[in-house]
């Protein structure tokens, strides 16, 4: 599920959910309460994918703005492809599966 709403004088909004999981991720801008975050390089959302990470995902990620570079942490450089938005925030689309 992917819901966006984005109006320039208003909150913009996009929801990250998956059928049937109880849970979902939200990220928001506040134009009128904006914040300046300092990402560094270890602040990472983490998508265990349990298989190959699709080089079509990674495309669409930098087409989008995104762009690929190194994980500092030699773990997400064997194990996933890390991509950094234009924010300096960075996604790890990791081919292992997770077990809690």
């Amino acid at each position: 599920m992917l819901y966006q709403h984005r109006n320039e004088s208003e909150l913009s909004l996009l929801m990250l959910g998956l059928p049937g999981v109880g849970c979902h991720l939200e990220l928001t801008r506040d134009p009128v309460h904006q914040i300046h975050p300092v990402p560094i390089p270890e602040d990472l959302l983490v998508l265990y994918l349990g298989k190959e990470v699709p080089e079509e995902a990674v495309a669409r990620l930098v087409a989008s703005g995104g762009r690929q570079v190194e994980a500092l942490n030699p773990y997400w450089i064997e194990w996933g492809v890390t991509v950094q938005d234009p924010d300096g925030y960075r996604l790890v689309l990791c081919r292992r599966s997770w077990t809690a």
